[in-house]
């Protein structure tokens, strides 16, 4: 190869590379261009979007029978045949039945926002504490009133630092007066007419410094919207409630009114002082075992295994589920799931709730 070819070889390899060269750049120098288009673009595309607003509450209707922040007053109730009728069981929001010695049961019925400010609420007759009512005093924050106490319950109400209201210190054992607080009427026989009265209790509570507000959330959890089972329920248009060979019992639906009228020993309960039904929106069964005491007074008290997992119904509007109803401890709230674990929705409105003898054969119609 002669001298004048190889400087063209050269030339011409020289060439190619600053064209290979410039190509390159012009490649680079695109997709930057292109990259720095797309950033812009998507920067402009976020900018445009509107800041995200927030969302309103949703607005809850507000639960008639649970509301308010005053404290609840539990009542004791006497529940023998020679107490009934009782005064003013259907402005209870909720009442327990419970067995106690002799096979009978008696009521706590609360009250919460009662308006007193013109007529009076007479409750009663009022009868003595057990200490097992005790557990559900507790748990729903309530001021307990009650007329004399069993040994187990004065122990529970010292313990456990009650709120709780004797009649015994202020029953006058006479018919009721003008500034009587507990008082006697003569329709029926001691020991089943001593009475109170709402506006007595908070009278009470003044002079002996009790708190009468609280913010203890409720026992149930109370919905606004109907609670309505599916077809496949328990049918519950009539439910029998055995506590023992002498009291049973039984709740009858009525279709129109969405509620349960109460019967007790074969014979509708009716308020004292109105004469209406006693009836429930909704009704609470719970199967717990009871153990007569051995406390050497021979007088047959009994005492409940409270703190369990205790089986049972939620029944409203004509028909009934399975429920399982936990409590743990003193003070501590019962929780009231379904058979797969939920907390259970309560129809707004009034509830009894029956906690009946473990073995107790308890039937649905």
């Amino acid at each position: 190869m002669n001298k004048e070819t190889k400087i063209l070889v050269i030339v011409t390899i020289v060439l190619f590379m600053a064209l290979g060269a410039v190509l390159g750049i012009k490649v680079y120098n695109k997709n930057k261009a292109g990259q720095g288009i797309k950033t812009e673009i998507k920067e402009v595309e976020e900018s445009s979007q509107e800041e995200p607003q927030p969302q309103p509450e949703e607005k809850k209707e507000d639960i008639k029978i649970f509301k308010g922040n005053d404290r609840p007053i539990a009542f004791m109730i006497d529940n023998n045949v020679n107490a009934q009728p009782q005064s003013a069981l259907n402005q209870a929001y909720l009442v327990y039945e419970i067995i106690v010695e002799g096979g009978e049961t008696r009521l706590m019925a609360l009250f919460k926002g009662v308006d007193v400010s013109g007529k009076d609420v007479t409750v009663g007759p009022i009868r003595s504490a057990r200490h097992y009512f005790i557990d559900y005093a507790l748990e729903n924050d309530a001021i307990y009133a009650h007329l004399g106490q069993s040994p187990q319950a004065e122990s529970y109400i010292s313990n456990f630092n009650v709120s709780d209201i004797n009649g015994q210190i202020y029953d006058t054992g006479k018919a009721r007066t003008g500034t009587s607080l507990y008082w006697r009427e003569k329709s029926k026989k001691a020991p089943h007419n001593a009475y109170t009265s709402i506006k007595s209790i908070l009278e009470i509570c003044q002079k002996k410094n009790y708190k009468t507000t609280s913010n203890k959330k409720s026992v149930l959890h109370y919905v606004a919207e109907e609670v309505k089972f599916a077809e496949t329920a328990i049918s519950a248009s009539k439910i029998n409630i055995p506590y023992g060979p002498n009291h049973t019992v039984q709740y009858v639906y009525d279709e129109a009114s969405g509620r349960y009228t109460r019967f007790s020993k074969g014979k509708k309960q009716v308020d004292e002082q109105t004469g209406e039904d006693v009836t429930a929106k909704n009704i609470i069964v719970t199967f717990i075992r009871n153990t007569t005491l051995d406390d050497g007074e021979g007088k047959g008290r009994q005492d409940l295994d409270n703190f369990t997992n205790a089986k049972g119904y939620y029944i409203t509007n004509g028909k009934a589920i399975k429920i399982t109803c936990k409590k743990q401890n003193v003070g501590g709230q019962t929780q009231y799931v379904d058979e797969a674990g939920n907390e259970i929705n309560v129809n707004d409105g009034n509830t009894w709730i029956n906690i009946c003898p473990i073995d107790s054969k308890v039937t649905f119609e």
